[in-house]
């Protein structure tokens, strides 16, 4: 087999482990409250109540444990460690189908929560392998994935849950395991010997990681930007129904419909735009442009007033799906190879903080201004207006941050520049 079939299937099980990763969360999503209220035998209000715990838990093993298989990949490889992960997420779908009690379902959450934090390392095999100049473009592959994956999810779940609430646990089940046989045959290591590195516990923690990446320049910088989007983001999954149910009284199907748009929208975005955007823009001009239309998304969601104009801005805001491949392009080609699992882990560690505090934060918001006496006013877009602050202010941070570099002057950055240098960040 050439080098170039070899590449061409591994980045496909790279593509397709990342798209069964999100399909085996969204496919469980419409058939989880009741499932909860089986196992607990109490209201979908009380469900919902368990529903937030679980979300959180999984969060924060996401946060806990992505700079960990991050820092394991960089050291033993990527290929022992993305098989590892989908023998584990298929065991846990198992176990989460078969959980006869609530403190079941927590402990397959957790588990979930471990093992798809691999996803870090997915990235980090698509780092290896693809060129400078084609890193952001295939980062943004990976982003499409994500958008088919929440695309199909909820749509196969609320079918497969017809047949019972626990049926869509077992097929995310039988699709993890179905691609862990397909990985053990056509998945290569792409991380040689030579490139690899000692694994030290100080680095694969959140923390540890994030600060070891300070020796190479203006990195903590942009991963301070990626905060800020991906903390506005989350105001998406966190509040969409609930707003759309008190701004427009819409119905179930209503919303998911608007939903499946918007992962169509953001998916061809990653997967088609993205590409000739890098090619005339450069990443820079590519990530501020994803940011502008995002900044003006948020805001004009967070005052429109009539469906029409609500799918206008839900447009424009899938063409945020530009920013955080860009963004991950130029801190990839910043770092070293055999730093590249440690960047992508500690990148997955501040988008599990975000998703940690962002849907708090959100149904908060919304809450405190649409039923508390004490608000000032009724405003149930405040979480939106909120989220293009967060933007405006990432946007401005990614300018100077960029203006520092030496970056805007440039068409495109640093691709025939070594990672590794001695500049100091900030």
């Amino acid at each position: 087999m050439t080098a170039a079939k070899n590449s061409k299937l591994a980045l496909a099980f790279i593509l397709i482990t990342v798209l069964i990763d999100i399909i085996g969360l969204g496919i469980i999503i419409p058939v989880l409250p009741h499932l909860i209220e089986e196992l607990t035998g109490g209201t979908v209000a009380e469900a919902a109540v368990y529903g937030g715990f679980l979300l959180f838990v999984y969060a924060l093993m996401q946060f806990i444990f992505s700079p960990i298989l991050g820092n394991l990949s960089d050291r033993f490889g990527r290929r022992p460690v993305l098989l590892l992960s989908l023998l584990g997420l298929t065991l846990d779908y198992m176990l989460m189908g078969f959980a006869p009690t609530i403190i079941w379902l927590f402990v397959g959450r957790v588990l979930s929560g471990i093992m798809g934090a691999a996803v870090s390392t997915a990235t980090a095999y698509i780092a290896d392998i693809s060129t400078r100049e084609k890193r952001a473009q295939n980062f943004g592959l990976i982003g499409a994935a994500f958008g088919a994956g929440f695309i199909i999810g909820p749509v196969v779940g609320g079918q497969l849950g017809e047949f019972g609430p626990r049926v869509p646990f077992f097929a995310a089940a039988g699709l993890a395991f179905v691609n862990l046989i397909f990985g053990y045959f056509v998945l290569p290591e792409s991380l040689t010997m030579r490139k690899r590195r000692r694994f030290e516990i100080k680095r694969a923690n959140p923390l540890g990681t994030l600060m070891s990446l300070r020796k190479f320049p203006f990195v903590l910088s942009f991963i301070a930007v990626l905060f800020f989007f991906s903390l506005a983001a989350q105001t998406y999954p966190s509040i969409w129904n609930f707003f759309t149910i008190e701004r427009f009284d819409w119905s179930p199907s209503q919303v998911g419909y608007s939903l499946g748009a918007f992962g169509i929208m953001f998916a061809i975005v990653q997967a088609i735009i993205i590409r000739p955007s890098m090619k005339w823009f450069g990443e820079v001009k590519t990530v501020m442009i994803g940011m502008s239309f995002a900044v003006f998304a948020f805001f004009g969601m967070a005052f429109i007033d009539t469906p029409l104009g609500l799918y206008t801005f839900l447009a424009m805001g899938a063409m945020g799906g530009l920013v955080v491949p860009g963004l991950t392009g130029l801190m990839a080609n910043r770092v070293d190879d055999n730093a590249q699992g440690e960047l992508q882990g500690g990148i997955n560690a501040v988008n599990s903080i975000t998703s940690i505090i962002g849907p708090l934060a959100a149904t908060q918001l919304f809450s405190f201004f649409t039923t508390s006496p004490k608000a000032f006013t009724y405003f149930p877009g405040v979480p939106f207006f909120a989220a293009g602050i967060a933007v405006t202010l990432g946007a401005a941070w990614f300018v100077v941050t960029s203006v520092r570099a030496g970056l805007l002057l440039r068409r495109k950055a640093h691709y025939g520049q070594s990672a590794a240098t001695n500049e100091p960040d900030e």
